[in-house]
């Protein structure tokens, strides 16, 4: 493969996938089918990557502009090891739309290009230096709080659009749930999309649609540009959203590797400096900050098409679509009731990604450090608690995460000193009864140590 990673082997024949087989990332098969495998990413990540502009009032053209800008770049970055999409990341909802009320549009532009470049200095730490410092600093019960109190911090958002149009949001609602229990495959996993539709369809009968703007804007034209500003006031609101950024790019590239078989640990840095670049380049133009696509994953696993040609396709056919301000006007029409209904499904889902964190990871309750570390910094990002400190003002999910952090870290410490807690981090129901033996056996070792 090139340096670029644009150097791909044809897969077999081209037209087919040997049984058992996948098409690697520097592989691919027919150009005509790799273009409709392309397009189909686009369609993948679409009711997504819109949602987030739509939801903060920000141009939707300029946001898939640098979604397939950042994509591009993300795959010349990795050198096309890493198959991806770079969409509009809902981490950025909750901090965009707080510093809109302060900063304006500019400010909250310069929140994305610092959590950008903060990201982009992680990435090449863990490129020097691997990603094991990162799972010491974040472990499970620490990434998963941090995760679901930032979409649960979302809740009062969702309501307020639901009470704007309660019909429209409970059918969008309603239809987002029976598409994903109702059918399989890719339409199963675009419920989110196929719900906007039918509640965009349903907004359209009740007369809550209008379309002056798309009636004035030209066919062709190039999208919206808007430069950042920075304040410090934005800190503590995107400083946060980082660490996401970081479990989800660790998590996409770990999916990735175990889908193809190939080790991808020594491109995680890369996948991270490639990341940030794009969240910075699409905060200095006016896009929403990004991330890498689960929903693109899906496509991968159905498809068993890792290519990277495919996300090439994707990346220039979306930029082609930016290109279009009636288009963008068009999906900038989705009315509040809509985005009630969504929202209540997509803010309740990343609150629950959170507790699906610590399922997998088979995080231990009974351990009182995991169980107050959750419920204090829960807690915080859930009420929104706030803190002010001259121009610095911390709202609940730059609290919630930093509690997370402190309190983990700090009854760790403190316990191990002590050597009070002898329950594991972890649970060990299901484990060899030796494996359970030397568990507690190294526990009370601790204890005996800190004594």
């Amino acid at each position: 493969m090139s340096m670029l990673g644009t150097k791909w082997k044809l897969h077999g024949n081209g037209k087919s996938i040997r049984p058992g087989h996948v098409v690697a990332p520097d592989e691919r098969l027919a150009w005509p089918l790799t273009i409709g495998i392309g397009m189909q990413h686009v369609v993948a990540m679409f009711g997504a990557t819109f949602l987030v502009p739509i939801i903060t009032g920000m141009p939707p053209a300029t946001t898939l502009f640098f979604s397939g800008i950042g994509t591009l770049l993300f795959l010349v970055i990795t050198k096309g090891r890493v198959p991806s999409y770079l969409g509009s990341s809902f981490a950025f909802i909750a901090p965009i739309m707080a510093s809109q009320q302060q900063y304006g549009v500019a400010g909250a532009l310069g929140g994305v290009v610092l959590a950008g470049v903060v990201l982009a200095l992680i990435g090449a730490v863990v490129q020097k230096f691997g990603a094991e410092w990162i799972n010491r600093l974040m472990p499970p019960i620490v990434t998963g709080a941090i995760v679901a109190l930032i979409g649960l911090n979302l809740a009062p958002a969702a309501k307020a659009n639901f009470d704007l149009a309660p019909v429209t949001a409970l059918i969008t609602l309603v239809t987002i749930i029976l598409v994903s229990v109702l059918f399989r495959g890719i339409l199963g996993r675009l419920s989110i999309l196929v719900g906007v539709v039918v509640g965009y369809l349903v907004a359209m009968m009740r007369g809550e649609v209008s379309y002056e703007k798309m009636d004035a804007a030209a066919w062709v034209g190039l999208p919206f540009f808007q430069t950042p500003e920075f304040h410090i006031g934005v800190v503590g609101l995107f400083v946060p959203v980082v660490l996401v950024l970081v479990a989800e790019n660790v998590g996409h590239v770990k999916s990735v590797a175990a889908m193809t078989g190939q080790n991808l640990d020594g491109v995680s840095g890369r996948a991270l400096m490639a990341d940030g670049a794009a969240t910075v380049l699409a905060g200095f133009g006016g896009g929403s900050g990004t991330t890498t696509y689960a929903e693109n994953i899906g496509v991968m696993a159905a498809t068993k098409v890792y290519s990277t040609a495919a996300y090439w396709v994707a990346g220039v056919f979306a930029i082609l679509l930016s290109f279009s301000p009636k288009f963008g006007e068009l999906i900038a029409t989705v009315p509040p009731g809509v985005l009630g209904g969504a929202a209540t499904m997509l803010y309740g889902m990343i609150g629950v990604l959170g507790v699906k964190i610590w399922v997998q990871n088979k995080v231990n309750f009974s351990n009182p450090i995991n169980l107050t570390t959750a419920a204090v910094a829960l807690i915080i990002g859930i009420a929104d608690y706030t803190w002010t400190i001259g121009e610095l003002k911390f709202t609940g999910i730059a609290l919630g995460s930093a509690a997370a952090l402190v309190i983990y870290h700090g009854m760790k410490g403190l316990a191990r000193w002590r050597g009070t807690v002898a329950e594991p981090e972890t649970e060990t129901a299901g484990l060899p009864p030796a494996v359970k033996s030397a568990m507690n056996a190294a526990a009370k070792r601790g204890g005996k140590k800190g004594r």
